[in-house]
């Protein structure tokens, strides 16, 4: 996919990481955002560097985040879309360059290490954004419109699965592999949209009881997370690869009725079929697809939301040139972690933990 129309006033986007996030997710998105542009490049893979080359061949490609510190590209923005245990020091080291910085999520494998990048971006007035791109997500967006519009009643159940069925894990696959101290695991992978979307519909977390395991080793693979919120909400969330069996994507019971959606926002796989974000038909479900409003036996489809990725870098370019609140504060993605934590905490002490919001 090559970069879209540009002018000399867009900002330049940096993307360091060019696997699956880089390539398929933040380059895309970026190239199709008015007013910003893909610049440069960071892969040390020779075969990224050739599919970086030819799907942007107006950037720059470079081998190491090193390259890209010691040369002026007239890069604004840095997009960290490596592993997550790297994001710590590239996020850090990009701040201290001087330049605006959008992280691939999460922030980082704990909230401790989220933190100091935190207020390091604070000390130095900086702007720091997280890519919780499932904010978009057509499902999401549809629940917060009937939500708005009281169809649901008062909610007394919050249930949100990303789960899927493979057996077996991926050799080679980094967060497969790594242990969750290094970013490993669906707990930081997934876990950590399901506790996001949570947060933004319902409210911060007054306690949390979690199970984590790792069935096939490596990573933990098989996730369940009760939220009660301070707002009385409860959330109950599921992240697992070794579902044979996958539970709806959302259900949602209220006190006047419930909202059911069983299949996952198309956008991931749109992208990786390579469909242009700025494409009309972008993000739209179709009808089979969904969601239901349900009372008991009788069940009425609901036209969806168009899923909008699209509007995180939108917003981001709003941010830079008119001084918009970003996408996605860092706090609200630092206090997604200290819920991950306290998950993480609750599981090996196999007890419920209460929480507070962080400072």
């Amino acid at each position: 996919m090559s970069s879209g129309t540009t002018t000399d006033s867009s900002l330049g986007v940096a993307i360091i990481g060019y696997g699956l996030s880089g390539r398929v997710f933040h380059a895309p998105l970026v190239a199709t955002t008015p007013g910003l542009e893909v610049r440069s490049i960071v892969t040390s893979d020779p075969s990224r560097q050739e599919q970086a080359r030819a799907d942007h061949p107006r950037a720059r490609v470079l081998s190491s985040a090193t390259d890209l510190w010691e040369s002026a590209g007239g890069d604004d923005i840095v997009v960290v879309a490596t592993s997550t245990g790297s994001h710590g020091d590239l996020a850090s080291r990009a701040l201290e360059e001087g330049m605006a910085v959008v992280v691939e999520k999460p922030l980082a494998p704990t909230a401790a290490k989220a933190r100091s990048i935190v207020e390091l971006a604070e000390e130095r007035r900086a702007i720091l954004s997280v890519f919780h791109n499932r904010r978009w997500d057509s499902d999401h967006l549809t629940l917060l419109r009937i939500l708005g519009e009281g169809a649901l009643g008062e909610v007394m159940r919050y249930e949100s699965r990303f789960e899927r069925w493979r057996p077996q894990a991926s050799p080679g696959a980094w967060r497969e592999d790594s242990a969750p101290a290094d970013g490993g695991g669906v707990l930081l992978d997934l876990g950590v949209h399901l506790v996001d979307q949570a947060r933004m519909l319902f409210g911060p977390v007054s306690s949390v009881y979690g199970e984590v395991t790792a069935r096939r080793g490596g990573g933990d693979d098989d996730v369940y997370v009760a939220l009660e919120h301070s707002s009385g909400v409860r959330s109950h969330l599921w992240a697992s690869a070794v579902s044979a069996a996958p539970g709806p994507r959302l259900r949602v019971l209220g006190s006047e009725g419930a909202f059911v959606v069983e299949h996952l926002d198309g956008q991931e796989e749109a992208l990786r079929a390579g469909q242009r974000p700025d494409d009309p038909s972008f993000g739209q479900e179709p009808e089979e697809r969904w969601g239901r409003l349900v009372h008991g036996d009788a069940g009425t489809p609901v036209p969806s939301e168009a899923g909008r990725w699209l509007d995180f870098y939108i917003g981001l370019e709003r941010a830079m040139t008119e001084g918009t609140p970003v996408p996605v504060e860092a706090r609200d993605a630092l206090e997604a972690l200290e819920v991950l934590d306290a998950v993480r905490r609750s599981a090996q002490e196999r007890a419920v933990v209460h929480t507070s919001p962080s400072n």
